[in-house]
């Protein structure tokens, strides 16, 4: 059979080139498709301080390119298209992107989940310049500053008590005029001495020229508008797995991630979610590498059983 692999790994963040990783150096055919380039989400961050073996940290850039070369070394491919569609009812997993066809004995998704934005002028722009999507990732770069962090729920409430350890101030703006997180996180975030909640406001303009300077909010109600000074903006409104080509294919939660435990094992045999598109209580370089090295350990084991 053409485009034959007994591994393909769709998506190339760090938990697609570690499975990668894992799977060429145990001598299986291995395949990575990725629709844009290695590191996925990771990427797009300055400086990573948080993942083990760098004194001085590295930018999210070179470590996804280092962990694509360290794929590559021990002979695992990588095809830049995007997935489409997939067919996972046959033994052989069928893999369909928009220029080729691709056949595994085993699958393994990395498609990662791309973080929702607040959709005003200059986010982008001031992405890693005081706009933040992951407080645990970046919020130790705000010791003793003021943060702002947007949103309402337990992702966000989660975020502002961890900023609450390192910032000066933080200030938890919410466009409502309660929480949306369980009631577990509403004590310890009533009790944080240096946290204030901004109700039934949302963050309309970012504020600075090279770097955020502050934020102007807007009341939801009234409509006045209020400038405040801050440091950074950590914006934890949501995140968006990528999954829609496998609805109907795994089983997905209720926000659309792979529903799989620690096994990194979905519902279909020989179909093995990583990283942050699957169901897991923390979501980082660290432990998406570890899904990665872990579905490769069943994926052995399932293709040795059957093929």
């Amino acid at each position: 059979m053409e485009n034959l692999y007994d591994i393909i790994i769709i998506g190339g963040g760090p938990a697609g080139y570690s499975a990668a990783l894992y799977s060429a150096r145990a001598g299986f055919k291995t395949l990575v498709i990725e629709k844009m380039g290695a590191g996925g989400q990771m990427a797009l961050t300055d400086i990573i301080d948080n993942y083990p073996g760098f004194e001085n940290g590295i930018d999210g850039f070179t470590l996804g390119m280092n962990m694509q070369k360290g794929a590559e070394r021990f002979g695992a491919k990588t095809e830049y298209c995007e997935v489409v569609s997939v067919d996972l009812t046959a033994k052989i997993k069928k893999v369909v992107c928009d220029s080729n066809e691709f056949y595994g004995k085993a699958l393994i998704i990395a498609t990662g989940a791309s973080p929702k934005n607040l959709g005003i002028d200059r986010e982008d722009e001031l992405l890693g310049r005081g706009v933040h999507y992951c407080a645990h990732c970046d919020g130790g770069f705000y010791r003793n500053k003021t943060v702002v962090v947007v949103g309402g729920g337990n992702s966000a409430v989660a975020d502002a008590l961890y900023i609450t350890h390192v910032a000066k101030q933080v200030y938890m703006v919410h466009r409502r005029d309660k929480l949306r997180a369980t009631k577990i996180y509403h004590e310890p975030l009533m009790q944080a001495q240096n946290l204030d909640i901004i109700w039934d406001s949302a963050v309309s303009k970012l504020l600075g020229e090279d770097r955020i300077s502050g934020v102007k909010i807007k009341n939801l109600k009234d409509e006045i508008v209020r400038e405040l000074e801050c440091d950074a903006v950590f914006v934890s409104i949501g995140r968006t797995p990528a999954t829609d080509f496998l609805k109907g294919r795994v089983n997905l939660d209720e926000n659309g991630y792979i529903i799989a435990d620690e096994t990194t094992k979905t519902n279909i045999n020989g179909v093995y979610a990583v990283g942050d598109v699957r169901t897991k209580a923390l979501r980082q370089v660290v432990t998406a590498v570890a899904d990665g090295a872990t579905a490769v350990h069943f994926a052995e084991e399932y293709i040795s059983a059957l093929f």
